[in-house]
């Protein structure tokens, strides 16, 4: 098991991404037959290792192909990169869509069926997982499974605290370690979810609350692209929880979806689309990431969702799929940060980002960098849907009814100004076409575009 430290010094990480990676690897090296070496480099391999697991990016699987090591199948998927090769093939060029792609996978590994038919009569509950947030401050459920942190976790910090005495700079805050670094604390956290919190994943799934950062998330996504957990061990385990009356069948399978169906897809396009694809910027957005971003820095933030997600993430290196897309993404977007930055600023700054699974998620779903390869239209949206999901705007300065003014919500008018700025390009496109016609429409259109150009604040 090789641990290479100077990784850190190539890159930004957040504190706590770095320190789970460590105290995974040093938890992994005490089980039998398992030896650690600490080497500067990967390339520092010594001649006695002939074989690999076959790595996640692809840098490293050129390095082990230049080495000239043994190289066995990749884990930790449910379909094997020939069978999503053979789905892509049969597709015969056309468009690959998500729900054809999880209703296969549902259909072969068995998962919510029933002789052919899927349990319920429907192969997507979507519709009934997009409640916004309670008026609560907290959806009521358990609270997330937390490990105790032991001796190698405190190795793990003086050796981070010595990095950063040498001058190695991480992002976010240094805390408590909050995701599973072993197998045993990986099925640890996988029971308590699913007997504690995945009832109530699915209705409120897409929502956000300022004051429940997990909401009824799983929290998983790190121990399984970690190699800690099996994805169709965790996607029984849930099937198993509504068998058993424990999880209502929405919930199951909106949770299904996402580890067997989006988790798949996202990993196999990463291969499909090429290594090029982290380049594409179909948009031409040039702008760089902003200081206050990179510094996980949300004093000088004005706006309440923006400045709550980013204080989020210094605080533990993970928010869920919402204010990653519908937030981080759809700011980014409209303001036309360059697509590769927050890709990378991505994968540094979340417990679970890698290189495998930021592109299609942030090139293609979140910015539209690809022009359209992974969805449709552009995931943009105004301070309508951040007031509808969420529950930030109640207690901003800014408006969310707004488009211009001191008061208005930067997010609303973003929306226009991208819609503008982007027109002759989306009035081709039917799923988005109107929002032209009807930003065309505005009688403060002029106005808008001269604030969204001069804005300096969030």
């Amino acid at each position: 098991m090789p641990e290479v430290l100077s990784q850190f010094r190539k890159r930004r990480y957040h504190r706590q991404k770095a320190h789970l990676i460590l105290s995974a690897i040093r938890h992994r090296a005490l089980d039998p037959g398992i030896e650690l070496i600490s080497l500067e480099s990967y390339r520092d391999l010594p001649n006695s290792i002939s074989s690999v697991i076959n790595p996640t990016s692809y840098n490293q699987r050129k390095l082990v192909q230049s080495i000239g090591l043994k190289v066995f199948p990749s884990r930790g998927f449910v379909a094997s990169e020939e069978e999503f090769a053979e789905y892509a093939q049969s597709k015969a060029g056309k468009r690959l869509v998500l729900e054809d792609f999880y209703r296969k996978q549902r259909a072969r590994t068995g998962l919510l069926m029933n002789d052919g038919q899927p349990v319920g009569g429907q192969w997507n509950f979507d519709h009934d997982n997009r409640l916004p947030p309670p008026k609560e401050q907290t959806l009521g459920v358990s609270e997330p499974w937390y490990p105790e942190e032991d001796e190698i976790d405190a190795q793990v910090r003086r050796d981070l605290d010595k990095l950063e005495s040498e001058g190695v700079k991480f992002s976010g805050n240094d805390g408590q370690r909050l995701f599973p670094a072993s197998r045993d604390e990986a099925l640890a956290a996988l029971d308590h979810f699913v007997e504690q919190r995945l009832d109530l994943f699915g209705p409120y799934e897409d929502a956000v609350l300022k004051t429940d950062w997990a909401m009824s998330h799983s929290l998983l996504s790190a121990p399984m692209n970690m190699g800690l957990l099996d994805p169709m061990e965790v996607a029984q385990a849930a099937e198993n929880a509504y068998i058993q009356g424990k999880a209502r069948l929405a919930s199951v399978e909106g949770f299904i979806r996402q580890v067997i169906g989006w988790r798949d897809y996202v990993w196999h396009l990463y291969w499909h689309f090429g290594e090029d694809y982290v380049n594409k910027n179909e948009l031409g957005a040039n702008q760089p990431i902003p200081a206050n971003w990179l510094d996980l820095n949300d004093q000088d933030i004005e706006s309440n969702c923006l400045s709550s997600t980013i204080a989020d993430i210094s605080q533990r290196g993970w928010v869920h799929h919402i204010p990653r897309l519908m937030i981080l993404g759809n700011i980014a977007m409209q303001r036309g940060f360059d697509p590769k930055a927050v890709n990378d600023w991505l994968v540094d700054n979340f417990v679970d980002g890698t290189p495998w699974v930021m592109p299609a998620n942030s090139i293609g779903m979140s910015l539209y960098a690809d022009g359209g390869m992974m969805s449709t239209k552009p995931y943009a949206a105004g301070g309508a849907y951040i007031n509808k999901m969420t529950n930030y705007c109640g207690s901003c300065r800014f408006d969310p009814k707004k488009r211009v003014g001191d008061d208005a919500c930067p997010v609303n008018a973003g929306y226009w100004n991208f819609i503008h700025t982007h027109q002759e390009r989306f009035i081709l496109n039917p799923r988005i076409s109107r929002a032209v016609y009807s930003m065309r429409k505005l009688t403060d259109l002029e106005e808008l575009v001269s604030q969204e150009t001069a804005r300096k604040f969030l």
